[in-house]
């Protein structure tokens, strides 16, 4: 168990008259000193700090920078150190903090009961899963793993003609994802508790999503705190991360229609998958900030590999 590192009290700025800008200043320079993990929705000091003083004055995320230089109150300005305090002491991810995170551009509640959202999928959803479906029709599509429900959330928001499943085996989870689909007003989502194919007997997808855990044991038991305050059940996946990725393309295909495509994100894994199976014709998506370790496959490809994935899987 990681021990907490000593409480670090935030001197009280000596600004006389305190702005937005200021503190948001504030806040990066001293995230930085604290050498906090980012990594959960924002890569950086600022953006963190930017996140957390716009939800202590109840302003809007993308509130315009010409506001930058207005004054806070002294109420208002002990509301975001308390925040930042927080987040130096007990290493929350911010979106924890504030109760949001944003994915594919929807905001959704976001708090331990899943992971945050944050997977590149959401640029695949935006871009309409193009060029890997290749205009193909799609009916019905699977979000497997779903956690909060971010990706069959967006999934449906974007293709409000889909009928979309979000599954997941963790009850919390699913009840945080029944939360996201009624403040997103997914109507043409269906939730369903599983674990990875077996409740879902029957079932039959054009397009299935997943991200699923896939840090190893050694990487697991390593993260910085930030991550000890999400589910170990949505990360930690064996010796080399495959534990799940493996299953998945192993009964997948008895859940896809005949021209039916698996999407899936292995992260760091993406090595030890490559070299597990060489022959299987993964595509592996580049994203705007390249490679991040997700792969397309089609369902005759893994139908043509069965047997040694099978093997594979069922050897975990």
């Amino acid at each position: 168990m990681i021990p907490p590192e000593p409480a670090v009290s935030l001197p009280t700025p000596v600004f006389e008259q305190v702005s937005i800008i200021d503190l948001i200043r504030y806040g990066g320079s001293r995230f930085n000193e604290a050498g906090l993990t980012f990594g959960h929705s924002y890569d950086n000091a600022l953006d963190e700090a930017t996140q957390l003083v716009l939800h202590a004055l109840h302003l809007p995320h993308d509130l315009s920078p010409v506001y930058g230089a207005s004054r806070v109150t002294g109420a208002e300005q002990a509301k975001v150190l308390e925040l930042f305090q927080r987040r130096i002491d007990e290493r929350i991810p911010a979106a924890y903090l504030t109760g949001e995170a944003w994915f594919a551009g929807l905001s959704f509640k976001s708090d331990a009961r899943a992971l945050v959202p944050r997977s590149p999928i959401a640029e695949l959803i935006t871009s309409g899963f193009e060029p890997w479906l290749g205009g193909r029709e799609v009916e019905r599509a699977l979000d497997l793993c779903t956690g909060s429900g971010c990706i069959a959330i967006a999934t449906a928001h974007y293709h409000p003609n889909w009928q979309v499943d979000g599954a997941d085996i963790n009850d919390d989870a699913l009840a945080l994802a029944a939360e996201n689909k009624e403040r997103l007003q997914a109507t043409n989502v269906t939730l369903r508790k599983s674990d990875l194919f077996q409740g879902l007997q029957g079932e039959v997808y054009d397009l299935i999503v997943t991200n699923p855990p896939y840090v190893t044991h050694a990487e697991t038991d390593a993260l910085p705190r930030e991550y000890s305050h999400e589910p170990e059940l949505g990360l930690r996946a064996g010796d080399d991360g495959l534990d799940l990725a493996l299953k998945i393309l192993r009964d997948a295909p008895a859940h896809l229609s005949a021209q039916g495509l698996l999407i899936c994100e292995v992260g760091e894994a993406e090595q030890a998958l490559v070299a597990l199976l060489p022959e299987l014709p993964m595509a592996w998506v580049e994203f705007k900030v390249g490679q991040m370790g997700i792969f397309v496959v089609e369902r005759s490809d893994l139908v043509e590999h069965h047997e040694k994935i099978k093997a594979l899987a069922d050897a975990r």
